[in-house]
């Protein structure tokens, strides 16, 4: 590189700016934009944080568990007048990969289709038989401690 003195441009150093008079002046801050960060990696560190992202296994229910459940759904079914209040373990499958997350869902049962194989709660809520972890309630009561 050539080390060169101010008095080499002593000749130019006092004329006045270039302005174009075909193109508009850029302002500070899209001149600024031409020098950032170029994200060459777009969207990796979402696909980081993606495969971060745990998920659960799907609880399996041995047949005895499968049983119980359905005495349960048989009993909800034949106390649906009464409106009972149950707390319902679901599991959610994950869209993007393998396993999903579990969580309880509580409210009083409105309808219990057998045909689709769904419960509906007051609230909205409709979960599907499949997706059925767990069954709990005062309505259980005395089914679970004969189980005890």
């Amino acid at each position: 590189m050539v080390n060169r003195s101010i008095e080499e441009y002593q000749d130019i150093i006092h004329l006045p700016h270039f302005v174009s008079e075909k193109r508009a002046h850029m302002s500070m801050s899209d001149r600024a934009a031409q020098f950032s960060p170029f994200a060459a990696l777009t969207g990796y560190g979402d696909a980081v944080k993606e495969t971060a992202r745990l998920t659960d296994r799907r609880p399996e229910l041995d047949e005895d568990e499968k049983q119980i459940l359905s005495e349960k759904l048989t009993l909800l079914q034949a106390h649906l007048s009464e409106s009972p209040t149950v707390e319902i373990t679901r599991f959610h499958p994950d869209q993007k990969k393998d396993g999903g997350v579990c969580d309880t869902v509580s409210g009083v049962v409105k309808k219990l289709d057998t045909f689709q194989r769904t419960i509906s709660l007051t609230d909205g809520t409709t979960i599907s038989f499949d997706a059925i972890v767990a069954l709990h309630g005062t309505i259980f009561q005395a089914m679970e401690d004969s189980f005890a």
